[in-house]
């Protein structure tokens, strides 16, 4: 009995470890393809990484985002400035005043959005019971005036200044995922199939050919109609005697 038990705890301090690691892995969307990276600031926790995603509305790409995985909370759709929350991650949309038809995505980390922005401001964006946690370290209020990458010109970060990414800063940078197309070519198929927002992997299908029997032609095969060649035999009444030997 003594062992049963051992073995169930065993099994359920495994479980948890793999879900615990599980769930560690999927605080952000998924790794696929990734946004360049424009800009970064500040070291340690406390980091801001602004990515440029070309020719996306703020609605789109905070679609695209929440799609790859819920976020835990996001704010009302804007086509200037939106938020989502990812644990310890805050993804801040904002529409690039230089070039409106592109968006760009600024990766904060909680500790940076403690240290630089004011919950007065995120309080248009964030619950309040969201707001709460995050400063309450800071006696319920955060000092910083800072409102994002493209505002960064008149409310400037606390922490560290914005600068061109290195190689090693796009190795650590946090990843984003967008949309890309491929496609995929099937064996014994002359036309491929599209992948992305053109429909299912298989919508478009090379198109099969059918056969068909004929019971009427003579071709030698296995499901030919027999041949009407056959004649019914002839047959006739003969005369004769049988005669006893003696």
């Amino acid at each position: 009995m003594k062992k049963r038990l051992a073995h169930g705890l065993k099994l359920m301090l495994v479980l948890s470890l793999v879900m615990s690691l599980l769930s560690a892995c999927g605080v952000a969307p998924s790794v696929q393809d990734t946004y360049p990276l424009e800009s970064v600031s500040g070291s340690g926790q406390s980091t801001s990484y602004v990515y440029r995603a070309a020719d996306r509305t703020v609605p789109e790409v905070a679609t695209e985002l929440s799609d790859q995985r819920k976020p835990d909370q996001i704010s009302a759709e804007s086509t200037e400035r939106m938020f989502l929350v990812y644990q310890d991650q805050y993804y801040h949309l904002q529409q690039d005043p230089d070039k409106p038809e592109d968006t760009l995505v600024e990766v904060d980390s909680k500790e940076y959005v403690r240290q630089n922005y004011s919950s007065s401001f995120l309080q248009g964006y964030l619950t309040a019971t969201l707001i709460g946690s995050l400063f309450d370290s800071l006696g319920g209020g955060g000092s910083g005036n800072y409102r994002g990458y493209t505002e960064r010109d008149t409310y400037k970060p606390k922490a560290g200044s914005y600068r061109a990414p290195t190689s090693n800063d796009k190795k650590l940078a946090p990843p984003l995922t967008v949309e890309r197309k491929g496609s995929i070519t099937r064996r014994g198929s002359n036309k491929d199939t599209s992948v992305g927002s053109g429909g299912g992997l298989f919508d478009r299908k090379k198109e099969q050919s059918r056969g068909s029997i004929d019971r009427n032609k003579s071709s030698g095969g296995l499901f030919d109609s027999p041949k009407k060649s056959y004649k019914k035999p002839k047959t006739r009444v003969g005369g004769g005697r049988i005669m006893r030997r003696r």
